[in-house]
């Protein structure tokens, strides 16, 4: 079929049609479906690349292999076992951010305090339990935010999220709104602004005092430090951090510098660096800052949880039962599924938690395609799986293909370059992500239900990315990294909706799904499946794989592997010639990128550089693993940055300045390659371009000249030089070293200077040769000076461990031409090397005269070579021969000289013979060692021939004794030795034995011996011929006597008795008395044998048998006619069992277990009977019981003819009373034939026939009674339950059908005749049963009268029914009509008209339950609801009379709760609204407790007291049910459909009349409330006091009403509480005026009303001074103090608290220093004695002193009394002291606390020396500080302004 145009769409295809999204979103486009030939689908790749430009545009397409591709699954089902995770479905989309809730509270209450000027303390509850505003927070911001989530009514997925699994009302979604509104909205909108702010970025250095304000405090990072506040809320010290003193540690990369750009958690305090963050930040972000870790909860945190281990089947059965909850065992379309998987995700369907064996390592559980080192199968032939193997679609195969960028990856990347096994079940998803390093993926689907993919084109992954982030808000700020978990979901139609394009795929199993790089997609499982997936590279891939290692590096995510070292080495491989223009392309890159980072190194002071490590196999990847990025975490394989002072640590080039805060010249940049190294990769792709064919590497040169570093310059020592200038002028240095004489110190430095410039380009190749040449010379000079250290060394003390000079070496060392460099030592070494090749010539020359020189003249050569300094070739070998000679003549004396037997081994003998030849001089003692062989020789040719003959005991012996004392160790010798005293020890033992076994007890004992005896004799090498005759002898004897023993022990044959007897009489043993007793026994066993044959042979009696056996039990031998005596009683005693019962049954006692006789065995035993050998009495008995059982058979046979008879009569006369008594006569009969034969206790074929007839003849004449008698119809219907168990045999018989086919007709009748049944038959149907009574053969006159009785009734029904009807409306009675409801109910049939009459009554019914649900009346009593409505209008006149008299209509002297006279009971009169209650109606008010001439309503107090609910509920309270006006006006209307007159509509009518003028009056009262804007309360008090009490006595309210009673009590409550703002006598902060007036334009509070303005009036006053005085706090004191005085008296004056402005007013008063300034922001530092507070520039320090003292301190006590400056001093008494000047504030000053802590110095980091502090101590200066600082400070803290009064007269 080919590729073609790929079809999306096959025909048949179940679920490929479309997708349909739950929210109704348009149908998701197909992605592509491709259909390889075979010849196409060979390469894979090929195939791939064929079709990209037509499926890359979807992201993912389906191939579909072609019929002969079936690969056989690998894995053993049956023993396959995987671990799962589990997923909640229910919150891939659908689930709240992981918020800590405790870091929200810290944020929320920080808000609230910084902008609202409040704590929340009070917990708000929401349905009962406690609200959780974080979750609530998210939830809104999910959906857009407030203002949203109000315009598209999202409230209630709102609830959802913060109640998940909750019922959702409109009550609680009214409530969720207004409570975020209360709370949160402001909070919202300043996190917004918040928001803004990090977006636009943050300008750093922020004041202070703009806190209250949108945007929250940020210290100035130019003092090295952020504000933070502890987890109790209060503000953490600010500190600045020491280079060498490091306080706080980055979490990401482990260090404590850099601490300018430390951001700090405000809850834990853990710093991060703003670079380490992931991703990072440019900027540091305003306002509070939190961690992720205090962000996110470890509660709400989502994940895939491991589950639980399966089986192949457990999971099948597990899938299988979730399926079926979900759509029961029925088939079920794939949309529909679909549908409501995206139902789950939404949130929509309830929780939902599925497994997932996922991301199955098939290198541990196993690939489902077969590999090569796998176990095959038995299943599977071996050619089919070779060739599965060897497939190149097979993904074991796919990475390492031809063609593929991974071929050159060595180590095995689970799910890159090893596939991943996937075993899911219904709803088990994978969520939305692009893979690894934007790889290509291919996904098989090996067996089981299909897999639904979706997915976004790689160009579109952007716009994919903006959707997520805003759809899912909440869950990206927490969790920046999301769409890299793994974990998210959202649904396709969201992204259509938003113009992101989306296709799907259904893979069916056999398919093969490929998505394309940076494609996102997800999807799930429609059931039980089984998938495998795996990661390939072709050559297109490469730029998607460098964005990727770009995306890891912004978001600081681990790399699988390096992009640039794949790059190198691919490049150096055979790679696919269509990967060379994304090869260049990325080469260019990568060396772009490269050159610009190295050349930024250098420009910024980095010169030191070292080349890496090589690799040990270059060609592949992941034999080795680089370090990492401490910053980005990415591979640093091309070049990295590090550090003396981390040596561990390594940083990418891009993150160079966050390694640490040493000087760039202390860096070190490693590099694998050198840029020219790298430009010769780039360059050699080009060389299949013929243009570049044959350039040498100048040429080369000139194209990259572009490439040069011309243009690279830097500063060096003021002036500015290129890169090749500095270059240039260190290689003409090197040439001037190369000529001066050798100095170490000029070569290490030119090699540390030529570090810069190596890792430069091809231009730097004139540097790197001179390099080499300076490696080269100073190693050649250090090798000289070596070996001159050496030889001299070792001419001074030749003792000393010193290695020698090799003559080689220094020959190599001396052959250099030309000289390197200039080494004055060469001279030297040259007449050493003279010396060492004259000694050389002499040893030469010694060897070759050998053996002819004499011992001593090697010895005085070896001398002369040991003292030698210089190690000479054949120096080694002259002293190995000399020790070789001297250890041979000490071998050859003690072999000689040795005195013990057997001390020397002839092959040591041997073999000093053969060095002989090898000693290069002549000895003497080569003589005696051959004499000493010879007597060896002769020693083993006597033993040879000792060894070959016959052994005989006394000529071994003699040769033994001569032998004895030999020196040498013969192995003859030594085997002669051994055989003789083996034959001694075996005559010792023998002759023991033997002498006394006859008397041994223990004869088996005495075999053994005899036989190991015999047996050691055999092994024998010397003859014993003397002793063998009688062992075996007393051997036969032994046995003899263990073979009588055991007759005697054991029961023995009589045979073998008799031969141990024979065997005795020739040993000539027989007279033992062991034999003996044997002979008398095999007496006794002949005799009973003979009385056996007899008995068995005549037939005897039972007891002659049981005697002989006991007669056999005395004799102790096996019997041959014992088992013939025994299995005849034997046979005899089983007959009698089995025969006994029978014998029994025949008797008068009744059987035992009838169920177990059968015929069959009865006859069988009689048969046995004839074959016994004994004589028995049972045989005849048996036989008689026998005869009577055949006579019984032949009885029952004769009935049965007869009831068939009976059952094939075709025809019944009338009722069938002829039938009735041959029926009951027969079944007589039968019951009298069965008991007879289980009497006989045998078990009859033709019991169970008779008994089947008896109980067909009983069922006939139970339906033949039915015609006497009306049954009833459970009789009728348990005679057909028993009709359909009868036997089969008689229901086909004429009669049987006749009955069945009546007992049919009778059902019928018995079901249309019943009264309870009269609902569901129509007249029509008992006519058509009276009809088929006539058809039927049975007749059944009883209950055909009464059918027609019945048809009867049913027509004077209808009669009556139709003359109601034809009445009036109003004359019809209610009653009447239930009268006709009743009667129809027991006499109608099922008709229109009986329809009619329930329909009329229910619609009554329903109209009187309607009313009664308004009122809230009971349903019990029949006249409850008239009198509900008649209470209700007597109500409805009790309000309408408060109304009215709130009017200034007369009031009447009685009870405004229980409308009675006041007279005659205790009353109060509210001095308010003047109404009367008495005591017992309203209980006693705090009021009336107070003063009982002043008494206050409940009413008025509660609208008095401001408060804006009673008892914590809603504005306006009802006791009891309160009628809905609108409802009764609508039942009223209703009521004019009702068919009959009913007493209540009446009733109803009046009542809404009333309330008409109710409502009026109320809005009469209303509206003058609501339009009141003077000053004095209590006139809408009295008119609101009259509303409640009105409504709360009226039985019905309104809507409207209710509202604008409620907005009218909650302008009242702003209205009290606002008067109580203006009369209280302590002031009231401008924020609580400010969110009073805002909670008033809430409520629409008219811009008239008296307090509102009063209100506006003093927050505008309060507000223009505020801001007077923050101008006034920032003027670095440019305002006189006498005016800053003034303006703190104006701000107490006010009537609005302005605290914060106060205070800032009298810091701003407050002078320090020398220069009595206030506090500008200059840094300060505080005296260790008096604590008084200096600028620096005021004092002239520079940098910190470990402790600073004033000058004013250090003056002497004597001098500082001397000061006239003092007497003003005594003029304040002798205990009145200056208070010291305090510290400056801490949110204001970048010092640290007086307290000291670890690790930190306790005040501000200055620079000062000695000197400085000397000169501050002269005379002049001295005068000049005590004019400035005129009293010493004991004082911490100044308690009062006014105490400064006096500094500020001396300042002037």
């Amino acid at each position: 079929m080919g590729k073609g145009r790929p079809r999306a769409v096959e025909k048949g295809v179940l679920g490929q049609s479309s997708t349909v999204s739950s929210s109704g979103s348009p149908n998701i486009p197909l992605g592509p479906v491709y259909y390889p030939t075979e010849d196409e689908f060979k390469e894979p790749l090929e195939f791939i690349y064929k079709i990209r430009p037509e499926a890359e545009p979807y992201g993912i397409c389906k191939i579909v292999p072609p019929m002969s591709w079936k690969p056989p699954f690998a894995q053993n089902l049956d023993s396959f076992t995987f671990p799962t995770k589990s997923q909640a479905i229910h919150q891939l989309q659908a689930r709240c951010a992981p918020c800590d809730p405790k870091t929200f509270e810290l944020e929320y209450n920080r808000f609230l305090e910084e902008h609202c000027g409040r704590k929340f303390k009070k917990k708000v509850v929401f349905e009962g339990e406690e609200l959780d505003f974080c979750k609530l927070f998210n939830a809104v911001k999910r959906y857009g935010g407030y203002d949203k989530v109000v315009d598209k009514k999202k409230w209630g997925e709102v609830y959802r999220f913060v109640r998940p699994g909750a019922k959702i009302s409109e009550c609680a979604k009214h409530v969720l709104c207004q409570t975020y509104r209360e709370h949160l909205y402001d909070y919202e909108n300043y996190y917004n602004k918040l928001n803004q702010e990090k977006t636009k970025g943050c300008k750093l250095g922020l004041h202070s005092e703009r806190k209250t304000q949108d945007v929250c405090d940020v210290s100035s990072f130019s003092s090295s430090k952020r504000r933070r506040k502890d987890l109790e809320g209060e503000r953490v010290k600010e500190v600045k951090v020491e280079e060498e003193d490091l306080d706080q540690i980055c979490e990401q990369c482990k260090s404590g510098l850099h601490g300018e750009v430390m951001l700090l958690c405000d809850r834990c305090n853990k710093g991060w660096h703003i670079y380490c963050l992931s991703p990072p930040l440019k900027r540091v972000p305003p306002g509070n800052w939190y961690c992720l870790e205090c962000l996110n909860s470890d509660k709400d945190s989502f994940g895939f949880v491991p589950g639980k281990r399966f089986s192949l089947e457990a999971f099948r059965r597990f899938a299988d039962r979730a399926k079926r909850k979900w759509f029961g065992p029925a088939p079920v379309s794939r949309a529909r599924m679909e549908k409501k998987f995206w139902e789950i995700v939404e949130g929509l369907a309830g929780g939902v938690e599925v497994m997932y064996g996922s991301d199955l390592d098939t290198s541990v559980h196993g690939s489902g395609f077969p590999r090569i080192n796998d176990e095959r199968p038995a299943s599977i032939e071996a050619e089919e799986w070779d060739k599965y193997c060897a497939s190149p679609w097979n993904l074991n195969n796919l990475p390492k293909l031809q063609g593929s960028m991974l071929r050159v990856v060595h180590n095995s990347i689970a799910g890159v370059m090893v596939p991943w096994l996937y075993i899911g079940m219904l709803f088990s998803a994978f969520c939305w992500h692009f893979e690894d390093h934007c790889f290509y993926s291919m996904n098989y689907l090996h067996w089981g239900e299909p897999k639904c993919w979706y997915s976004v084109p790689g160009n579109e992954a952007s716009a994919f990315e903006k959707v997520m982030r805003n759809s899912l808000p909440d869950l990206f700020d927490a969790q920046p990294d999301l769409l890299f978990q793994l974990v998210t979901m959202l649904n396709p139609s969201v992204l259509l909706e938003n113009g992101v394009p989306v296709y799907t795929v259904l893979q069916e199993p056999g398919n093969f799904v490929i998505t394309f790089p940076r494609s996102y997609h997800g999807g799930f499982n429609f059931g039980l499946n089984c998938a495998e997936a795996v990661n390939f590279a072709p050559a297109d891939w490469l730029p998607h794989g460098g964005f990727g290692a770009e995306l890891y590096q912004l978001y600081h995510k681990a790399a699988v592997l390096s992009h640039e070292e794949l790059l190198c080495v691919v490049s150096k491989s055979d790679f696919d010639i269509r990967a060379l223009p994304y090869l260049k392309k990325e080469l260019s890159r990568m060396y772009d990128k490269e050159k610009t980072w190295r050349e930024r190194l250098w420009r910024n002071g980095i010169v030191h550089s070292n080349p890496m490590s090589p690799r040990k196999h270059p060609d592949y990847i992941g034999t080795e693993e680089d370090p990492t990025c401490i910053i980005c975490q990415q591979y640093v394989y091309l070049s990295a940055v590090t550090c003396r002072c981390r040596p561990s640590t390594f940083v990418c080039l891009e993150h160079w300045e966050h390694l640490c805060e040493c000087k760039p010249n202390k860096l070190c940049l490693l590099y694998r390659h050198t840029l020219a190294e790298l430009k010769d990769l780039v360059l050699m792709t080009d060389k299949l371009d013929s243009s570049l064919e044959g350039q040498d590497r100048n040429l080369r040169r000139q194209l990259s000249s572009s490439d040069g570093s011309t243009a690279l310059t830097r500063k060096v020592k003021g002036r500015l030089v290129t890169f090749l200038q500095v270059a240039e002028e260190w290689r003409l240095r090197s040439c001037k070293i190369l000529q001066v004489p050798y100095s170490p110190e000029n070569y290490a430095k030119a090699l540390r200077e030529a570090e810069q410039f190596l890792w430069a380009g091809l231009d730097m190749d004139q540097v790197r040769n001179m390099r080499k040449n300076l490696i080269e010379a100073q190693n050649w000079a250090e090798g000289l000076r070596d070996c001159l250290l050496k030889v001299e060394t070792w001419s001074h003390d030749d003792d000393l461990d010193i290695e020698k000079v090799q003559l080689d070496h220094l020959n190599n060392l001396l052959s250099f031409n030309p000289r390197p460099c200039n080494e004055p030592a060469l001279l030297k070494l040259k007449d050493y090397e003279q010396e060492a090749k004259a000694l050389s010539h002499e040893i030469d020359c010694t060897l070759s005269a050998c053996p002819k020189v004499s011992i001593d003249d090697w010895e005085i050569l070896c001398a002369r070579v040991s003292k030698s300094p210089i190690y000479i070739n054949g120096s080694e070998k002259i002293v190995q021969q000399l020790s070789s000679v001297r250890a041979w003549i000490e071998s050859v004396r003690k072999c000689i000289s040795e005195k013990s037997p057997a001390a020397i081994e002839p092959d040591y003998l041997y073999e000093l013979q053969s060095q002989i030849s090898e000693l290069p001089v002549q000895l003497p003692e080569a003589e005696n060692l051959l004499a000493l062989i010879s007597q060896v020789e002769l020693c083993q040719a006597r033993c040879d021939q000792l060894l070959k003959g016959s052994l005989n005991l006394k000529q071994l012996e003699a040769c033994i004794k001569e032998l004895d004392n030999f020196t040498v160790n013969i192995p003859q010798l030594k085997l002669l030795r051994q055989y003789y005293n083996d034959a001694i020890s075996w005559v010792s033992h023998c002759n023991n034995i033997l002498s006394d076994i006859e008397h041994w007890e223990d004869q088996e004992k005495a075999v053994n011996e005899l036989t190991c005896i015999q047996r050691d004799a055999s092994s024998l090498k010397i003859q014993v011929d003397e002793e063998l005759p009688r062992v075996e002898i007393e051997l036969k004897k032994a046995c003899c006597r263990v073979k009588a023993l055991k007759a005697l022990s054991n029961r023995m044959s009589l045979d073998f008795i008799q031969q141990v007897m024979l065997e005795a009489i020739e040993l000539q043993i027989e007279r033992e008395r062991l034999f003996s007793n044997i002979s008398g026994i095999v007496a006794a066993a002949m005799c009973w044998e003979e009385r056996a044959k007899h008995i068995l042979s005549t037939e005897a009696q039972m007891n002659a048998f049981e005697e002989a056996i006991r007669a056999s039990e005395d004799i102790h031998v096996t019997l041959p006619s014992l088992d013939m005596v025994k299995n005849s009683v034997s046979l005899a005693k089983t007959w009698l069992e089995k025969s006994k019962p029978f014998l029994i049954s025949d008797s008068s006692v009744e059987p035992v277990s009838l169920s177990l006789l059968k015929i069959e065995d009865l006859k069988g035993l009689v048969l046995q009977s004839k074959h016994l050998k004994i004589s028995l009495r049972e045989r005849s008995m048996l036989q008689r019981v026998l005869d009577n059982c055949i006579e019984w058979e032949h009885d029952a046979c004769s009935l049965l003819h007869t009831v068939a008879c009976l059952l094939n009569i075709d025809n019944i006369d009338g009722a069938g009373g002829g039938l009735v008594p041959k029926i009951e006569q027969l079944i007589t009969k039968i019951e009298s034939i069965i008991k007879a034969g289980m009497s006989l206790g045998l078990d009859f074929d033709e019991v169970p026939k008779l008994q089947d007839a008896c109980s067909t003849l009983q069922w006939c004449l139970k339906v033949l009674s039915f015609t006497s008698a009306v049954p009833k119809l459970e009789e009728v219907e348990k005679l057909m339950d028993i009709d359909g168990l009868l036997p089969a045999t008689f229901a086909s018989t004429s009669l049987f059908s006749l009955l069945s086919d009546g007992m049919q007709w009778l059902k019928k009748a018995v079901e249309v005749h019943d009264p309870c049944n009269h609902g569901k038959y129509k007249l029509s149907d008992a006519v058509e049963v009276l009809e088929q009574s006539q058809r039927i053969k049975v007749f059944f006159p009883q209950i055909v009268s009464q059918l027609d009785n019945s048809t009867r009734k049913h027509n004077s029904w209808l009669e009556q029914v139709h003359l109601f009807f034809s009445l009036k409306p109003g004359d019809r009675s209610w009653m009447s009509l239930l009268e006709l409801k009743e009667s129809g109910s027991m006499d109608a049939f099922d008709c229109p008209e009986l329809d009619m009459v329930s329909s009329e009554v229910q619609k009554v019914e329903q109209w009187k339950q309607r009313c009664k649900d308004i009122l809230g009346t009971s349903i019990g009593d029949v006249k409850s609801l008239i009198h509900a409505l008649v209470e209700v209008t007597n109500n409805l006149e009790r309000s309408l009379y408060i109304l009215r008299a709130s009017n200034g209509c007369k009031k009447r002297e009685q009870c405004v709760c229980c409308s009675s006279n006041i007279e005659d009971q205790e009353h109060l009169t509210c001095s308010v609204c003047k109404d009367c209650y008495h005591m017992q109606c309203k209980g006693p008010t705090p009021a009336d407790m107070n003063d009982t001439a002043l008494s206050i309503c409940h009413y008025c107090l509660f609208l008095m007291s401001g408060n804006l609910s009673q008892n914590g509920s809603s504005l306006v309270r009802f006791k009891g049910k309160h009628a809905e006006f609108n409802e009764l006006v609508e039942l009223l209307s209703d009521a004019d459909n009702l068919s009959v007159w009913i007493e209540e509509r009446g009733i109803l009518d009046l009542l809404v009349e009333k309330a008409l003028a109710w409502k009026g009056c109320l809005t009469e009262v209303l509206e003058f409330a609501l339009n009141y804007h003077d000053e004095d309360i209590s006139i809408v008090v009295r008119k609101l006091s009259a509303i409640m009490k009105a409504v709360e006595v009226a039985g019905i309210c309104d809507q409207q009403d209710t509202c604008n009673f409620e907005l009218a009590l909650a302008r009242n409550s702003w209205r009290v509480r606002a008067n109580k703002m203006l009369g209280s006598p302590l002031k009231t902060s401008i924020q609580h005026i400010q969110w009073h007036l805002k909670e008033g334009l809430a409520i629409s509070m008219h811009p008239e009303d008296h307090f509102w303005q009063k209100l506006s009036e003093m927050k505008h006053i309060a507000i223009i001074w505020a801001d007077k005085a923050q101008k006034v706090s920032m003027d670095s004191g440019a305002l006189g103090l006498d005016k800053v005085f003034e303006l703190i008296t104006e701000g107490e004056n006010l009537p609005v608290l302005c605290e914060n402005e106060l205070q800032l007013l009298r810091d701003r008063s407050m002078l320090y220093c020398i220069c009595r300034k206030p506090y500008d922001q200059r840094a300060m530092i505080a005296c260790d004695r008096c604590n008084e507070w200096y600028h620096f520039d005021c004092i002239e320090l520079s940098i910190e002193p470990k402790m600073y003292i004033c000058p004013a301190c250090k003056l002497p006590s004597e001098d500082f009394s001397s000061q006239p400056m003092l007497t003003l001093d005594r003029a304040t008494g002798p205990k009145c002291e200056e208070p010291q000047t305090p510290s400056p504030r801490r949110r204001k000053l970048g010092c640290k606390s007086r307290k000291p802590k670890s690790g930190m110095k306790e005040n501000i980091l200055v620079t000062a020396d000695d000197s400085s502090i000397s000169r501050q101590s002269s005379g002049s200066e001295r005068l000049f500080w005590r004019n400035r600082k005129p009293f010493r400070r004991a004082a911490r803290k100044r308690s009062q302004l006014a105490t400064l009064s006096q500094f500020f007269y001396i300042q002037k």
